[in-house]
C-alpha cells in the first residue's frame, strides 16, 4: 500500500510479503481490505537496513491475585516455555524506557454517536499524559470504513485536534465524499458494512505496526460489535500477533444500545497480552481505564530469549510466561509466528 500521510518520524519499512496461504491454526491471510489514508502530504522513501536476528522478546506485566501490579522481579524469577520446551532467558529488563509506538482505534459507528464526545476527551487527555517525546501515537477511526486520521506523531495536541475531526458515520450518506481509492471517499464494497473492527485492528497491525519494533500497543474504544469486515476475529487475532503488539479493550456504549462482542474482545485481548475493560458510557470509569492502561504500559517486564526451534517457517508457537510465586498472574501474549524465509 503506498501511503499519502504526513512524514513518518520513524524511517518506513518494506512491509512484508503477504501469503494467501492458512497457517497450522488454519488462519489464512487473504487480499483483504485496505486502510484509507486520511492524512496530507507524501510520505518520502527511506532507504533501511534490514537484519533477522531469531529473538522473542516479550513485553509483560506481572500482578497479584487483587490486580496490584508487582514491580522489582529479577530475571531469575520467570520461566519461558515455547511450545511446551523450556527456554533460556538471555534478556531481561525491569523498566520499560524503550519507545512505545501506540495506536487509538475509535469507533465511529452508529451505536457510539452518544459516548464519541467523552471518548473524544478523555482519549486525548491520556495521550497527553502518556506520550513523551520518543513515543509516537497514530489514530484510527473505523465504522463502515477504516481512516487514518493521523499518522506517527509525538505531538499529543495534533493528535487530539485529529480526534476532535472524529464524526459518526453510520453508512447513511453521512460519510465523507470523494474519489474511491484515491485517499478519501468511499471504497465501493461487495457486500453492506457496519462496523469494520476486526478489519481496522487487521489493518492498524499489518500496515503500520508490523513496520515497528521494540514496545507496541494498540487501545481500541468500541463495544465490541463487528458487521461487515472483510476480516475475520481469528485473522485479526493472526495480524496483532505477527505484529507483537498488545491489545487492550475498552468496551464503552450507551446501555440503550445492544453490546454483542464482550466474548470476542476477550478473546483478542487475552491473545495478544493486552485485556477488556468495561466502562459502559460513565466518563469516571473511562479515566479510570485509560490510567489503568498507562500503569501497565509504564511498568512493564520484557524478556528475551533465542528460540531452541531455529526453522524459520512461519507458523505459530505457544508462548506460556510464568513465575515461580503462583500467587502472582503474569499477563503476557499466548503465542508469536516464527519469521519465514
Amino acid at each position: 500500500m503506498s501511503w499519502t500521510g504526513v512524514q513518518a518520524q520513524r524511517p518506513p519499512k518494506e512491509p512484508p510479503k503477504a501469503s494467501n496461504a492458512p497457517d497450522d491454526n488454519g488462519y489464512s491471510m487473504p487480499e483483504g481490505p485496505k486502510l484509507r489514508d486520511k492524512t496530507a502530504q507524501q510520505d518520502e522513501p527511506v532507504t533501511t537496513l534490514k537484519v533477522n536476528v531469531q529473538v522473542v522478546n516479550i513485553y509483560f506485566n506481572v500482578k497479584d491475585k487483587r490486580g496490584a501490579l508487582i514491580p522489582n522481579l529479577k530475571k531469575e524469577d520467570f520461566l519461558v516455555n515455547e511450545d511446551g520446551k523450556p527456554q533460556t532467558i538471555k534478556y531481561f529488563a525491569a523498566e520499560s524506557n524503550q519507545p512505545l509506538t501506540l495506536g487509538l482505534l475509535i469507533d465511529t459507528s452508529g451505536s457510539q454517536t452518544n459516548v464519541l464526545p467523552m471518548e473524544q476527551e478523555v482519549g486525548a487527555a491520556f495521550l497527553r499524559d502518556v506520550l513523551s517525546p520518543k513515543d509516537l501515537a497514530f489514530l484510527i477511526n473505523f465504522d463502515v470504513q477504516v481512516d487514518l486520521i493521523q499518522d506517527y506523531t509525538s505531538d499529543a495536541a495534533r493528535l487530539r485536534r485529529a480526534m476532535e475531526k472524529t464524526r459518526i458515520n453510520d453508512g447513511g450518506g453521512g460519510g465523507s465524499g470523494g474519489i474511491a481509492g484515491a485517499g478519501q471517499g468511499t471504497i465501493p464494497v461487495s457486500r453492506p458494512k457496519g462496523t469494520l473492527l476486526y478489519d481496522a485492528v487487521y489493518l492498524a497491525a499489518t500496515e503500520k505496526l508490523q513496520k515497528e519494533s521494540g514496545r507496541k500497543a494498540m487501545i481500541l474504544l468500541t463495544d465490541g460489535g463487528d458487521q461487515g469486515s472483510d476480516e475475520t476475529l481469528p485473522n485479526a487475532i493472526a495480524a496483532a500477533q505477527r505484529s507483537e503488539v498488545i491489545v487492550y479493550v475498552i468496551m464503552i456504549a450507551d446501555r440503550m444500545n445492544f453490546r454483542s462482542g464482550d466474548s470476542e474482545m476477550r478473546k483478542l485481548a487475552d491473545q495478544t497480552g493486552g485485556r477488556v475493560i468495561d466502562v459502559g458510557n460513565n466518563p469516571r470509569k473511562l479515566r479510570d481505564a485509560f490510567d489503568q492502561i498507562g500503569a501497565e504500559l509504564r511498568s512493564q517486564y520484557m524478556v528475551g530469549y533465542v528460540p531452541l526451534n531455529t526453522a524459520a517457517d512461519g507458523k505459530y508457537r505457544k508462548l506460556e510466561l510464568k513465575t515461580a510465586n503462583a500467587d502472582y498472574k503474569v499477563q503476557a501474549r499466548k503465542g508469536y509466528y516464527a519469521p519465514k524465509e
